[in-house]
């Protein structure tokens, strides 16, 4: 980090976090008593839509939006909320047509359907390319929150980075390692409360700095600034609007809809029906908080130039220098605690997910291993993903030089690519494929895909890629499987 070492007294902040995890070991130990074997992959079915609604809100936007979002109103002002506006596209897509497939086929990892209509190694393509996006995009998650929590606490003790890091990934596993999916519904829940409080909070707070006293001073200081600009109508430009939009339907749908982490928890309630409502409500309550975190940056940044800030090079940098070094303490504590509650409530639930997968869809636990050794396979798995997640946040420490928000949605176009094709082609044609040929067109699509995009502005009169490199992706990939279809 760039930026002076922070006011703030880690003593403090040590009680504020520790009294946290206090509470999410409560909520272990409450949720993980009497379950079976089931429990840690299904919840029992048995979890209220209205607590799943709530706790996906952390779950999606985790660390990234907390941090990223604000900072990168000042490299591409509201042009982000394009993308959100397409979310709502997507998780209609997901409540009308997936939810009722999921469902119907009573499925417990979510890839097993390219099993029954592909074959095998579409099905193991399928759920690889899960595990390989999931570990990449939750470790940079998890990654940018370590970093901060480093600057405001660690470094104070002089405790080295990969430490902390392992305290971090370490704490995940002790609360999750039993009650598995059951009680990250409950955690999610209690971690999306603090990250909201945390944004809520620190609007006000930062207004009140700036001397607004209304509602409606907010909102005109937000308005009338040039930072809050949506719409980017410059076609060539990776932040044009049909691309954002579009890009922004299609992220929801691979980065939810065909995510074993998202879905894991809808396949909780009790039904299809409230499946679906849990969806619609979530998708209002997500438009909702990004408009706040997006009018959260506008802020920070009115902030800084009031006050003769220097913004820090890396966007990325803002909310945590201004909340640590500038804010009042109390500021900075709701600061750590909503960064503490982004990161966790994106990793524990990746950590149950990662877990499902790799039992079911690659060791198939059920078919292969009897009751009695179900749950000694179980955790030894996830021990690995909790390790495996260790080792690449420490990787991303050393190669990551961009706002995350961006390296998520990098990650997500060249890894979801392949499992967006995959299900296209499943759901809208009526084709089988020569299946043991899947694994190398999973390939050969994001390579084509990163090359076209890379010199697409000679290529295409200027044209520049910006998220949309995912359809093409997943386009790619539907081509070669009607290519490779049996006649």
């Amino acid at each position: 980090m760039p930026f002076a070492k922070p006011s703030m007294d880690s003593n403090l902040v040590l009680i504020v976090i520790t009294s946290y995890f206090g509470l999410l070991f409560l909520i272990s130990w409450l949720t993980s008593r009497k379950i079976s074997q089931d429990t840690f992959f299904t919840g029992d079915r048995q979890s209220p839509w209205f607590l799943v609604a709530f706790g996906m809100i952390g779950a999606s936007l985790s660390g990234v939006t907390f941090i990223s979002v604000p900072g990168e109103v000042g490299n591409s002002n509201f042009n982000y909320f394009q993308v959100v506006l397409g979310y709502t596209l997507g998780y209609f897509v997901i409540a009308k047509v997936l939810l009722p497939l999921y469902y119907r086929l009573n499925l417990v990892s979510i890839y097993s359907y390219l099993d029954d209509r592909f074959g095998f190694w579409s099905y193991k393509t399928g759920a690889f390319f899960f595990i390989l996006s999931r570990t990449l995009g939750s470790s940079i998650r998890v990654f940018l929150v370590a970093g901060v929590l480093q600057l405001i606490l660690f470094d104070q003790w002089g405790i080295p980075f990969w430490v902390s890091v392992l305290i971090t990934v370490g704490l995940i596993w002790l609360y999750t390692h039993r009650g598995g999916i059951k009680t990250v519904v409950w955690t999610d829940t209690l971690q999306t409360l603090f990250m909201l409080l945390a944004v809520v909070s620190s609007i006000y707070l930062i207004g009140k700095d700036l001397g607004l006293e209304s509602i409606s001073d907010y909102v005109g200081s937000v308005v009338s600034d040039q930072r809050s600009e949506i719409f980017n109508w410059d076609w060539k430009s990776g932040q044009n609007f049909f691309k954002q939009f579009i890009s922004g339907a299609f992220i929801t749908i691979v980065m939810t809809g065909l995510d074993q982490d998202m879905m894991q928890k809808n396949l909780t309630c009790r039904n299809i029906g409230d499946a679906q409502k849990n969806m619609f409500w979530f998708t209002i309550i997500l438009v909702i908080v990004n408009l706040l975190f997006l009018s959260l940056g506008v802020l920070l940044y009115l902030y800084a130039e009031t006050n003769g800030i220097a913004i820090p090079s890396r966007t990325d940098d803002l909310y945590p220098l201004l909340a640590t070094t500038e804010f009042a303490a109390i500021a900075g504590i709701i600061f750590v605690l909503g960064i503490t509650a982004a990161a966790y409530s994106s990793a524990d639930s990746t950590l149950t997910a990662l877990t499902t997968s790799f039992c079911y869809d690659f060791l198939e636990i059920e078919k292969k291993y009897p009751k009695d050794r179900q749950t000694k396979v179980r955790k030894i798995v996830h021990l690995a993903f909790t390790a495996l997640m260790f080792l690449v946040i420490l990787m991303f420490r050393w190669i990551n030089d961009q706002s995350v928000i961006n390296a998520v949605f990098i990650i997500a176009g060249y890894t979801y690519g392949p499992l967006l094709g995959l299900y296209a082609f499943g759901l809208f044609t009526k084709f089988q494929v020569h299946d043991k040929y899947v694994p190398y067109l999973s390939i050969c699509a994001p390579l084509i895909t990163y090359a076209i995009s890379k010199n697409s502005e000679k290529l295409l009169g200027g044209y520049k890629f910006g998220f949309e490199a995912l359809i093409l992706n997943g386009l790619l990939m539907f081509i070669g499987l009607y290519l490779l279809r049996k006649r």
